[in-house]
């Protein structure tokens, strides 16, 4: 593996306080040549975080100072590793508007990003589905079970990919079957395969990269990386470029679980 381009960072509010130079030395130490900072970018102007926390993204005000700490690391590294200034931006239904008009403002300064689907729209409220395995059985109950979460999941992935956000829309989708997270807490044997697969070509039409996301390996209820290795057969058919990303939220998980996913790489 040559780069990680999901990265977080000191400035994710949920995260850690590891600096970006403990993750910048693990990559070098690790042979990488290519990483991506892609910070949870602030909640759109409007929307009220349904997270306990409210920590689902970086401050407004906190933008600049993140950018300006990459674009100085990218000069003090220069001659070691190419680093990206990114941010991971969320599509929420209702909210596209506001997305676009952020990147927008701030695309000229970002080098790479990830577009992801990490809220669901139910009757009015919003609800964080890889929030914790409580929230997600709690809101299976109300929308008539896991499989309506699984259909509102991908119908969002779906209108994510075909959004109009603007000249500066990420181009890679973002873990598209973090909806699995909590698979093994639920216990429901969901058949997704045509849905997944229905995100992949609309994917492959648009020209757009994959988040080939390692994290999911790590989560209790998953253990599996988002998408599963079933799908790498058609992505490599349809010629989706795939990006390999950790998702650490702390220099420690910085590659984690890569092992299982270089063969998909080489």
């Amino acid at each position: 593996m040559i780069r990680d381009a999901h990265i977080h960072s000191p400035f994710c509010p949920h995260g850690t306080t590891d600096s970006f130079e403990s993750y910048i030395e693990k990559a070098i130490s690790h042979g990488l040549t290519d990483i991506t900072f892609t910070e949870h970018a602030p909640m759109p102007k409007g929307f009220i975080d349904p997270t306990p926390q409210k920590d689902s993204g970086m401050r407004e005000e906190d933008v600049l100072p993140y950018i300006e700490k990459i674009q100085a690391l990218q000069q003090q590294y220069k001659e070691h590793i190419h680093i990206r200034v990114g941010f991971e931006i969320d599509y929420i239904a209702g909210f596209e508007q506001q997305t676009k008009e952020w990147l927008n403002h701030y695309g000229p300064f970002i080098d790479d990003s990830i577009l992801s689907v990490h809220f669901l729209l139910h009757d009015d409220q919003y609800v964080c589905i890889d929030y914790s395995d409580d929230v997600f059985i709690d809101f299976a109950s109300k929308i008539g079970g896991v499989q309506n979460i699984y259909t509102l999941y991908y119908n969002s992935i779906k209108a994510s990919i075909l959004a109009d956000l603007g000249f500066f829309k990420p181009k890679r989708i973002g873990h598209p079957t973090l909806v699995h997270k909590f698979q093994l807490a639920h216990n429901e044997a969901i058949d997704d395969r045509h849905a997944v697969e229905e995100v992949l070509h609309m994917m492959a039409q648009q020209q757009l990269e994959l988040d080939v996301n390692s994290a999911g390996y790590a989560k209790k209820f998953c253990k599996e990386p988002y998408p599963p290795l079933t799908y790498f057969k058609l992505i490599k058919a349809l010629n989706i470029p795939i990006i390999f990303g950790s998702d650490a939220h702390q220099a420690q998980d910085l590659l984690q679980y890569s092992e299982y996913l270089q063969p998909y790489f080489d």
